[in-house]
């Protein structure tokens, strides 16, 4: 009985970890799509996740979850970047070679860090809103 739960256990545990690089790799598969840490308003914490962007809108699912829907919605004309840095001594989650933009939202200002390609990218989806937006 015991051996036929840990071959259970060890089945899911297969199971969750495919169903996770399914969608990872689903996610990253479409333009746009990039691997991007966000740090919520107000938290001392650092998430992973795969972040795409495209029309007018940022879209960003959590690294670790099976959610099909994105965690962040941020819309282009709403966001602005306010600043931007390299990760710091109270960024340990990160990797040194990102960098970190602080953006201003409607709900008050959110980190955003990612490899300096990928801010290159993003800073260019930013300005290449239509006028008057």
């Amino acid at each position: 009985m015991t051996t036929v739960l840990l071959v259970l256990l060890g089945v899911l545990i297969v199971v969750l970890v495919v169903a996770f690089q399914i969608r990872r790799r689903f996610l990253l598969s479409g333009l746009g799509a990039v691997t991007m840490w966000l740090r919520p308003v107000r938290s001392p914490r650092w998430s992973v996740g795969v972040a795409w962007y495209g029309g007018d809108m940022l879209l960003w699912y959590r690294g670790l979850s099976l959610a099909v829907r994105p965690n962040e919605r941020l819309s282009r004309a709403e966001i602005r970047v306010e600043s931007r840095r390299s990760p710091g001594r109270e960024d340990l989650a990160l990797p040194s070679d990102v960098v970190v933009l602080t953006i201003a939202t409607p709900e008050g200002p959110r980190e955003l860090a990612m490899d300096t390609s990928t801010v290159t990218g993003f800073l260019s989806w930013m300005e290449s809103a239509p006028p008057g937006t």
